[in-house]
């Protein structure tokens, strides 16, 4: 799939994660229509195939299934950040052969529908992880013929596939990466049938393979692993705090070695003062980081202001206060009562997903287009929505949001942003992007300093205050961080008003964050429960791994490094 340009102001991990699987399945699936699909039990492609049934051929360069011949089955692999890795398997039948044998009363359409590949990793005899593949991932044809299987798990080149996507899910947050630390491991693969139909059911292991797995940690310079001392700034002392150092120069190393990529910057403020500021990968404390969709977070900041002032009612003003919606497409009563606060909560109700490639309005579909805002309010409804009941990313609502306040505020929202925070907080040093009709873009994309986003993530954690000056009103910092809803398909998530919600266990211990985030990993987080604020940035922009790894560096090291240091 060819992004548009435009995607890197502000799109998501969740719609990355969505576009790998998608992009698999337009390169795999030809148009099904609706006629009856027989089952076949399929046959084999040559004599290896035969000799091979059930097994797996681990890889580190990839080979054409033509090319693969018997002394391609290695005992032994090299995996390391410059290697290539994938594995071949050869079953005795088709996947819907297999699934029938599970629901034999379903149609091989429905088995299709309902069913996939389910994959077990083993290290070193040790089950780490296991993933059940979306039944939407293969087209149905493929999997009523193919029985053999070429799975790209690592690729210098970055196929976008579901074996890629699943090795990063096994290396960020199955375990992977713990469990294959060191120099030699063995590693083993898995393959069962399941089908999800009026129960779950997994069938026998249809194909296995185990090889010897050698992964020498690279060495780095101790430099670069060195916790370096901080300058105090005229927005920041410095905290003489303590906390875990070796955990945090671990950190630094795994940096270092490209373990966390594209990693450039880490701030930590804990109670006010500046406990952690170190920069990687060519950032320094100047530089103006492109955070993405953490840009949209300045809507909802910008709107508590106005709403305070009273250029803008309250949150529940609706569309038709601020537009003509007879003078857009597909008008309807129920566009009338979109309200402010739905689009904050994401909950607006249009027919817009950038969790779903096919929706209308996915910002894919608006970056081209010469008027963001007719884009947004151009769209239909959508009837399967509640307005302020139903959770979905839609970054079109974002940019609305800021349209109105430009029209609204003092001399638009850039003059207004700047006067009644920006400078306020003493940040001098910023940069918007900006939509096609010049209003600055709230879809994402502005930028500032590491220690300037502490700032604004420090606003948040102090109810709204900076020096004695209530800034944001606290009423609405209050309202920001609520609970309004729970994020589909994800343990413990929600959403406030373009700020996210989640909670970290850290040795046994839950600990709650609120945050802005990016595409690319980038997160301001703020735990109010222990006084901290957290600023990671980078450049891993459309990679799906960007969230996991900003997700392990929060959760595995610079808490548990606050937190260890406070225990003991």
């Amino acid at each position: 799939m060819i992004l548009n340009l435009y995607n890197k102001l502000g799109i998501t991990m969740n719609k990355i994660l969505t576009l790998l699987f998608f992009t698999f399945i337009l390169a795999s699936c030809s148009e099904e229509d609706s006629t009856p699909l027989s089952l076949n039990e399929g046959e084999y492609m040559n004599e290896l195939h035969k000799n091979n049934v059930g097994k797996i051929a681990f890889m580190n360069d990839w080979i054409a299934f033509d090319d693969f011949k018997q002394k391609d089955f290695p005992s032994q692999v090299l995996l390391n950040n410059t290697t290539d890795f994938a594995f071949r398997m050869f079953l005795d039948k088709t996947l819907t052969y297999y699934l029938s044998q599970l629901e034999p009363q379903l149609t091989t359409r429905e088995l299709c529908d309902k069913g996939n590949f389910q994959l077990t990793f083993f290290v070193d005899d040790k089950q780490v992880y296991q993933y059940n593949l979306q039944t939407g991932a293969g087209s149905c044809d493929y999997k009523n013929t193919a029985m053999v299987y070429g799975i790209p798990l690592v690729n210098k080149n970055n196929p976008d596939h579901w074996g890629r996507f699943m090795w990063l899910k096994f290396m960020k947050r199955g375990g992977g990466q713990e469990a294959l630390a060191g120099d030699f491991h063995q590693f083993k693969v898995e393959v069962r049938p399941y089908i999800e139909h009026q129960q779950f059911k997994v069938g026998d292991i249809i194909a296995q393979g185990e090889v010897n797995l050698m992964t020498k940690e690279q060495k780095v310079d101790k430099a670069l692993v060195t916790i370096q001392s901080i300058v105090a700034t005229d927005k920041w002392k410095v905290s003489n705090a303590s906390y875990d150092k070796e955990l945090i120069k671990q950190l630094y190393k795994k940096i270092a070695q490209n373990y966390f990529k594209k990693i450039t910057s880490i701030t930590v403020i804990k109670d006010g003062q500046l406990l952690l500021e170190e920069y990687f990968n060519g950032a320094d404390r100047e530089t103006l980081h492109d955070m993405r969709s953490v840009g949209k977070t300045m809507a909802s900041t910008i709107m508590g202001i106005a709403i305070n002032e009273g250029y803008i009612k309250n949150d529940k003003q609706t569309l038709k206060d601020f537009y003509d919606l007879t003078a857009y497409q597909n008008y309807s009563k129920s566009k009338e009562q979109v309200t402010l606060k739905s689009l904050l909560t994401m909950s607006s109700g249009f027919e817009g997903s950038d969790m779903n490639p096919d929706s209308a309005g996915n910002e894919e579909n608006m970056y081209p287009t010469s008027d963001w805002v007719k884009f947004a309010l151009d769209l239909p409804m959508d009837k399967t929505k509640t307005i302020g009941k139903d959770w979905d990313y839609f970054t079109a609502g974002a940019v609305v949001l800021g349209d109105i306040l430009n029209k609204n505020v003092p001399n638009g929202l850039e003059k207004y942003a700047d006067k009644k925070l920006l400078k306020p907080l003493g940040i001098k040093l910023y940069k918007w992007q900006y939509t096609p009709t010049h209003v600055p873009n709230t879809a994402g994309g502005f930028q500032m300093s590491s220690l300037d986003n502490a700032r604004w993530g420090q606003l948040y954690l102090d109810n709204g205050r900076f020096n004695d000056q209530q800034i944001i009103p606290e009423s609405w910092v209050q309202s920001s961080l609520t609970k309004y809803l729970a994020i589909p398909n994800r343990d413990n998530e929600y959403y406030g008003y373009l700020l996210w919600n989640k909670t970290y266990s850290v040795n046994n211990q839950q600990i709650e964050s609120y945050y802005a985030s990016g595409n690319g990993g980038n997160k301001i987080m703020i735990f109010k429960d222990i006084g901290v604020v957290i600023v990671i940035t980078a450049t891993a922009y459309n990679q799906a791994y960007a969230h996991f790894q900003s997700d392990e560096i929060i959760e595995k090291y610079i808490l548990p490094a606050i937190i260890n240091a406070a225990i003991f």
